[in-house]
């Protein structure tokens, strides 16, 4: 029986220090040192790609875990935006509006347009066929919520009370058969929904701005899941 050391050092990106590696094992067999070296090399690909890969989507705030979109001016969506499969049943989170969410459009009619916060698509369908969303928009000097769906592509929405900025509001929907339970502050708000059961192949909707008009300056908003 004989005994094998392997070390070797890893430089990882810029930085000048390097990282030490060491495997001891017993050998009887050279299929052993051949495991040993796949080991080592298994591991350094690992580490490699752990300190290397970046986060897919909006990066998440890990002072305070809530995800900020940013929305530009001249756009509607924000930045780095990724539809994510969804499954549940529910969607609960919070979201935060600061000062940014005060806004003025260009054309008077338009400031009663609805911007999309965060929701589902559902029944296997594009989200203009059927879905739910909180929706929001500055009016009258306040930032007023919404219910807002798509049932078989016809659009209702509902308004639901009135967020205060730059603090924490908490959101929930849930799907009841043929029912969405929108709660806001507490109060339940039910919303035809046109299939039941599961929501089927379904996705993820982010924030949107409008609406026709596209956002007249940098907007954003934070969200954490629930």
């Amino acid at each position: 029986m004989a005994q094998c050391i392997l070390s070797g050092r890893l430089h990882i990106g810029d930085d000048p220090s390097f990282v030490d590696m060491q495997i001891t094992t017993s050998i009887m067999h050279p299929d052993n040192m051949k495991k040993v070296i796949n080991q080592l090399l298994a591991g350094i690909f690992l580490l490699i790609f752990i300190v290397s890969c970046e986060w897919i989507g909006n990066t998440p705030s890990f002072g305070d875990d809530f995800i900020t979109y940013t929305i530009r001016e001249g756009n509607h969506d924000p930045e780095h935006n990724l539809n994510t499969p969804f499954t549940a049943s529910s969607l609960r989170f919070q979201a935060l509006f600061d000062s940014s969410c005060v806004y003025k459009s260009k054309i008077p009619e338009n400031q009663g347009d609805i911007n999309k916060l965060y929701g589902f698509s559902d029944c296997s369908s594009q989200h203009q066929s059927n879905s739910a969303r909180f929706g929001w928009n500055w009016r009258e000097g306040a930032l007023r919520i919404y219910a807002y769906i798509y049932v078989n592509g016809t659009r209702q929405e509902k308004e639901l009370g009135i967020a205060e900025l730059n603090e924490p509001t908490s959101f929930r929907i849930d799907i009841r058969d043929n029912s969405y339970v929108f709660t806001f502050q507490g109060i339940e708000t039910v919303m035809p929904r046109h299939c039941s059961g599961g929501v089927g192949i379904a996705y993820k909707l982010f924030p949107y701005f409008g609406g026709d008009e596209p956002a007249p300056h940098d907007m954003q908003i934070k969200i954490r899941n629930l």
